[in-house]
């Protein structure tokens, strides 16, 4: 999975296209991302004592990383990610569009 934390995404499909944002949590073994306010469900949470009351809140859900783009920070606009390596073997990511590394 090419897209880590702390990458701005765009979302390219599904019901929050268009919407950008951080990505807050990275699941590679299940091929998904968590952005800060994209695909939000309202959870409902129960009281936890006699005399508190319950909650209503605000949740990111995880959204599939194939319908998300980064965005190259060059051109602030939707890149494909590609993976090169430097003289001393290490590899790095490079934005397809601009060829700027990340």
């Amino acid at each position: 999975m090419k897209i880590r934390k702390d990458d701005n995404v765009i979302v390219v499909s599904g019901k929050s296209r268009g919407k950008t944002g951080k990505v807050v949590l990275a699941l590679p073994k299940e091929n998904k991302v968590v952005i800060a306010g994209v695909n939000v469900i309202k959870v409902h949470k129960r009281a936890q004592k006699s005399g508190t009351k319950g909650q209503i809140i605000d949740k990111s859900m995880p959204i599939h990383v194939s319908n998300v783009m980064l965005i190259d920070p060059k051109n602030s606009k939707p890149s494909r990610i590609g993976i090169t390596r430097d003289k001393d073997g290490k590899k790095s990511r490079v934005s397809k569009k601009s060829g700027t590394t990340l």
